[in-house]
């Protein structure tokens, strides 16, 4: 029996987030304070006293819930259970970011710079109102690519995130992201919905913010993962740290390829998968693509005691 880590993505924010494990582990608090110190921004306080709407700005939510996994993963190993007991890691979008922060391949102080320069990036890649991204729920991925390429009509309209075998995020044009709802319906989708994002994440359009992470990588030492990161644009496990730097560049405009990630873990022995951070909504999607996998949330003390008293009567 093997187990993965993964680690959320946006939308898993939430006020508040962070703040029990801050309380009850000094590592934890150390985690926020240096992430804080980092970014030259009081961002613990906006993620415990702030409003959710701030919060939810890329800029903002992207270094937030990194911050909240570390915090996390720290309380698990002030527990006695590190990284080093995982047989994987994996993270959903910016997620990927946390995973590799986890494993020793980024600096937290690195990587939050690193998220903040991102959320900016894509948030300036596009304007507001121009792009979109919506869920198609009921169509695999090959009926989302088709039906993302039928509403294109020369505008950008791509199968952004393979979430699991019934839901898929298209990405592009706000018209046609808005005309592939109305083709996902008539192609047998149960429902299509837009996403309340600011931006249009995994696509074509994102190839300014693409441009600026490549420049801001290039400025990072990544050093070798201590766990193998299974990452998104390739669906793979890869520990190389320059092809870690390349692949978090295409991760920019390149496709979250969630569903073959977990399907090549429980490949590669997986059946365990602990989800460190804000929420639970990798684990519902793993649940949906490797039906036999044992899921565990790890955001709260509760439930790194919890863990940690699996761990040890296991």
């Amino acid at each position: 029996m093997s187990r993965a880590f993964v680690f959320p993505g946006q939308g898993a924010q939430t006020i508040g987030m962070g703040r029990a494990l801050a309380e009850a582990y000094p590592a934890a608090k150390a985690v926020f304070d240096e992430v804080d110190e980092a970014l030259g921004q009081k961002l613990s306080a906006l993620i415990w006293d702030g409003s959710i709407e701030e919060l939810t700005l890329t800029m903002n939510a992207q270094p937030a819930l990194m911050a909240t996994s570390i915090a996390a993963l720290r309380a698990l190993e002030s527990e006695g259970i590190g990284v080093e007991t995982a047989a994987f890691v994996a993270g959903h979008s910016l997620g990927e970011y946390s995973a590799l922060c986890a494993v020793g391949a980024l600096e937290l102080a690195d990587t939050a710079r690193l998220l903040r320069v991102r959320g900016q990036a894509m948030q300036d890649a596009v304007p507001v109102g121009v792009g979109a991204m919506a869920a198609l729920l009921g169509l695999d991925f090959a009926q989302a690519t088709e039906v993302a390429a039928e509403a294109a009509q020369g505008e950008v309209c791509q199968a952004a995130n393979d979430n699991d075998p019934g839901q898929v995020v298209v990405s592009g044009h706000k018209a046609a992201v808005e005309r592939a709802l109305v083709i996902a319906k008539a192609k047998g989708a149960k429902r299509a919905l837009l996403l309340p994002v600011s931006a249009p994440f995994h696509c074509a359009l994102m190839q300014p913010a693409a441009a600026v992470m490549n420049e801001a990588l290039a400025g990072v030492v990544i050093h070798a993962p201590k766990v193998p990161v299974v990452v998104n644009v390739r669906a793979e496990a890869v520990t190389e740290p320059d092809r870690i730097r390349a692949l978090l560049v295409a991760q920019v405009t390149g496709s979250v390829r969630w569903r073959e990630s977990v399907l090549w873990m429980a490949g590669a022995g997986v059946t365990e998968y602990w989800e460190i951070g804000a929420g639970k909504a990798l684990s519902g999607m793993i649940k949906r693509i490797a039906k036999e996998a044992e899921t565990r949330a790890v955001g709260t003390p509760e439930d790194v005691l919890a863990a940690k008293a699996a761990v040890d009567g296991a």
